[in-house]
C-alpha cells in the first residue's frame, strides 16, 4: 500500500529521483515541448513570456554569454534583484554548464566585493532594472577599468564586466560532480561561505517539496523572496518551473502592492518568511481590508525563519486558510522538512522530513536521544550540498564522513513524527543554569498584540548569559519595555523572561526578511 507522501508524489522517492532531469534548464524545455502556449513568468515591469518563449529567450541568451566567454565551470555574477531577466539568466547558466552566483543588489557594496573575490566569476552582470544594481554599477566603474558591454536580456539591459580569471581543474572536476550554482550564505556570524549546490539537490528539492505543496500547472504563484536566497530560487523559481506553474514575479515585498497584484492577478499561493506574513496581516489591521478585498489564495508557506504562533494566527485568520510551515538550510537545498498541504496542522511545527531523506537526532555526547528529547537535527540526502566553495575545514566541520551534515539546529519528533525547532545550538542561551530556547522567548513576546517582529538573543554577563529581547513594534503602537514586561510575567517563567527588551524599528533583515541576529549580538555586546 502507497503511503501519503507516495501518493502525493505520483511515485516512490526512488523513482521520481532516478527520473530527475540531467540539469535544472531540462525541466524548462520539457515544459515547452508539453505546454508552449502556457504563461509561464512575468513581473513587475510588464514583460511576459510563455513557456515557449520562454525556452527561446533562454537558448538565444546562452548564445549571448558564449560569445563573452563563458564555458562549463565559469562562475558568473548576477547582481540583481527579482525581475524576468535574472530567471532567463539563470536558466541559460544552467545550459551551458556555468554557475550562477546570484547576489541581491541590497547587500553592502563590501559584502559583493567579498563573495566577487572568494568566487572568482568570468563574468559580473548588473540588471540595470534595479535601481539598486545601476547603483552597484556606477561604484564598480569609478572604482576600477575593466572589459566592459551592455547585453540586452528580455528588453532589459545588463551591464557586464568579465574578468581574466584562471580556469582551475578542480572547478572542472566539481561540474563534473554537477555544481549547479554558488549560494553564499549570511551565516549566524556574519563571514558567507560559497554553498555549492548541484542540479540533483535543487532539482529534487522543486519536484519532491512541490509536490507535497499540490504544486500544479493550474497555480499562479508570487515570486517575491528574492532568487538570490535559497527559499525563493529553489523552492519557489524552480519548483513553479518544474511543475509548469505561473511565476508572478515581484522584485520586493511591500504589502500594499503585494495584495493588490495577488488580487488582481488572481494568485494561488505565496511563499514568505514569517515576517512578511506579519507584515500583510499588520497592513490589513490598518487598512481595514478583509473580504473581497483579499486575494482568493489556494495555499501559504511560511519558511527561512521560526515561524511564531501569533503570526501564524493573525494569518490564518486573515486569509481563512492554513499558514503551513517548512524548515530548511541553505546546504540541504533548502527544504529538509515541510507540512504536506492536505495534512496542515494547528501548532509552528515544520512537518515531516521529505521523503528520501534520513534524520539523526544527537545529544552533546554525540549518542542518539530518548525519544521526545531534544538534539541536534543531522540529515542526509539527496539535497546536501556537495560543500562550501574552496574550503575544505568549513566543509569537514558539518559533513561527516557517512554524508550526515550537521544543522546546528535542536529540534524534537512529536509522535507522528513531526518536526519541532527548539533552536540554534549556538543560539541557546543559558541563563543561571537553566536552557533558554530563543523561538520559545519568541513566540510569546510576538502574541502581544502590539508587537510586529521580535528577536531574542544571549548577552553575557559575570558568570553568567542574559536574555535580551529586541523588538519591532506594530504601526502605531505606544507600548513600553515596563508595560511588555508586566504582560510577560504571567506568561513566562522567570528565568526565561528577558533582562532588557529593545525597541528597534526596523530590525535588521536580509534580503529575505530573514531577521540577522549576529548584528544584534554585535549591538548588544
Amino acid at each position: 500500500m502507497q503511503s501519503n507522501d507516495e501518493q502525493l508524489l505520483g511515485q516512490s522517492p526512488q523513482q521520481l529521483i532516478a527520473s530527475l532531469p540531467a540539469r535544472v534548464s531540462s525541466a524548462l524545455f520539457e515544459q515547452a515541448q508539453r505546454r508552449p502556449e502556457a504563461a509561464a513568468v512575468s513581473d513587475h515591469l510588464g514583460r511576459g513570456l510563455n513557456y515557449q518563449q520562454l525556452a527561446a529567450v533562454v537558448q538565444q541568451t546562452a548564445e549571448k554569454l558564449t560569445t563573452q566567454g563563458v564555458c562549463r565551470g565559469d562562475r558568473v555574477l548576477l547582481i540583481n534583484e527579482n525581475c524576468v531577466p535574472v530567471l532567463v539568466l539563470i536558466l541559460a547558466l544552467s545550459e551551458l554548464g556555468a554557475w550562477p552566483v546570484v547576489v541581491n543588489a541590497r547587500m553592502a557594496a563590501a559584502e559583493i566585493d567579498r563573495i566577487r573575490s572568494h568566487c572568482q566569476p568570468r563574468l559580473a552582470l548588473y540588471l540595470m532594472d534595479s535601481q539598486a544594481a545601476a547603483a552597484q554599477w556606477q561604484t564598480l566603474q569609478s572604482a576600477s577599468v575593466g572589459s566592459d558591454c551592455m547585453l540586452n536580456v528580455v528588453g532589459g539591459e545588463v551591464a557586464c564586466r568579465t574578468y581574466e580569471t584562471q580556469r582551475l581543474p578542480q572547478d572542472q572536476q566539481l561540474s563534473d560532480q554537477g555544481v549547479f550554482t554558488l549560494i553564499y550564505t549570511t551565516g549566524t556570524t556574519g563571514d558567507p561561505k560559497g554553498v555549492m549546490l548541484t542540479h540533483r539537490n535543487v532539482l529534487y528539492v522543486a519536484a519532491v517539496s512541490g509536490a507535497l505543496r499540490g504544486l500544479s500547472a493550474d497555480d499562479r504563484v508570487y515570486l517575491v523572496l528574492p532568487v538570490s536566497h535559497i527559499f525563493g530560487l529553489s523552492a519557489v523559481f524552480l519548483a513553479s518551473i518544474y511543475a509548469g506553474a505561473e511565476l508572478i514575479v515581484a522584485d520586493r515585498f511591500d504589502p500594499a502592492q503585494a495584495m493588490q497584484t495577488m488580487r488582481e492577478r488572481q494568485v494561488s499561493g505565496i511563499f514568505g518568511v514569517p515576517a512578511m506574513f506579519a507584515r500583510l496581516a499588520d497592513h490589513a489591521r490598518s487598512t481595514g481590508i478583509s473580504g473581497a478585498d483579499l486575494p482568493a489564495l489556494r495555499f501559504m508557506y511560511s519558511g527561512g525563519a521560526p515561524l511564531d504562533p501569533a503570526i501564524k494566527l493573525k494569518t490564518e485568520k486573515l486569509f481563512s486558510l492554513p499558514l503551513l510551515n517548512g524548515y530548511g538550510m541553505t546546504e540541504s537545498g533548502p527544504t529538509i522538512c515541510q507540512v504536506r498541504y492536505n495534512e496542515p496542522l494547528d501548532n509552528c511545527s515544520v512537518g515531516r522530513p521529505l521523503p528520501g531523506m534520513e534524520i539523526r537526532l544527537l545529544g552533546p555526547d554525540g549518542k542518539p536521544v530518548a525519544d521526545g528529547e531534544v538534539g541536534e537535527l543531522h540529515i542526509r540526502g539527496p539535497n546536501i550540498m556537495l560543500g562550501y566553495y574552496h574550503n575544505p575545514q568549513a566543509t569537514a566541520a558539518v559533513l561527516d564522513a557517512d554524508g550526515f551534515l550537521n544543522t546546528g539546529d535542536l529540534v524534537k519528533l512529536d509522535e507522528r513524527g513531526n518536526v519541532h525547532i527548539a533552536g540554534r545550538s549556538k543560539e541557546l542561551i543559558i541563563h543561571s543554569g537553566f536552557n533558554v530556547y530563543p523561538p520559545e522567548v519568541e513566540g510569546v513576546i510576538s502574541a502581544h498584540p502590539q508587537v510586529l517582529l521580535c528577536a531574542v538573543i544571549g548577552r553575557e554577563a559575570e558568570g553568567n548569559e542574559m536574555v535580551v529581547a529586541y523588538v519591532q513594534l506594530a504601526g502605531g503602537s505606544d507600548l513600553d519595555e515596563e508595560t511588555l514586561q508586566t504582560w510577560l510575567k504571567p506568561r513566562l517563567t522567570a528565568y526565561k523572561r528577558p533582562s532588557q527588551i529593545i525597541f528597534m524599528d526596523p530590525l535588521p533583515t536580509a534580503p529575505s526578511g530573514k531577521v540577522l541576529k549576529h548584528k544584534l549580538q554585535s549591538a548588544a555586546r
